[in-house]
């Protein structure tokens, strides 16, 4: 046991000088790019970069974490911290989630907007249609009579129906 305790340390202290050693890139002769601790002879070969170290700060050194109030700029800066707690993780996911909601509750109501603008337009044109025909149009009043538009009744309407169709109708 008591020559483990010295052995381990030197075989630690090996392993992490590999761990360092420097990689490099070149192309064979058959035209596939390698990669490798040492070159073959005769072969260009170009060192590459180290895999870059761990981060200096820790990801929760900012304290807010306030990833969705500055947009671009606040991703920017997370970026740069490092990765993400757990925690904010979850507050990321959730704030993605209420825009997505919001912006298909937007989508949504745009639709039925729209749906109900074609509709009235829809109705009004119909209405326009039936009053330039010229046959008679009749209605109840409130005593339950029927009534038959005079010309003059039926050229208002028909304004009424061009301008409710200059409205919608676009």
């Amino acid at each position: 046991m008591r020559a483990s305790v010295f052995i381990l340390p030197i075989v630690l202290a090996f392993a992490c000088g590999l761990a360092q050693a420097q990689a490099y890139r070149w192309v064979d002769k058959d035209g596939k790019v390698r990669y490798g601790d040492f070159p073959p002879a005769g072969v260009k070969a170009t060192p590459m970069k180290p895999p870059p170290g761990p981060a200096s700060q820790p990801s929760g050194a900012g304290g807010g974490g306030g990833a969705g109030a500055g947009g671009k700029d606040a991703v920017a800066t997370d970026a740069k911290k490092g990765p993400l707690t757990p925690a904010e993780q979850e507050q990321a996911y959730r704030e993605r989630q209420q825009k997505a909601k919001a912006a298909q509750e937007k989508t949504a109501k745009e639709q039925a907007d729209a749906e109900q603008t074609r509709q009235s337009c829809q109705s009004a044109q119909e209405s326009l249609r039936s009053l330039e025909r010229g046959a008679r149009i009749s209605t109840i009043n409130a005593q339950g009579e029927t009534v038959i538009l005079s010309d003059e009744q039926r050229q208002a309407r028909m304004a009424q129906a061009r301008k409710a169709m200059a409205e919608t109708c676009k």
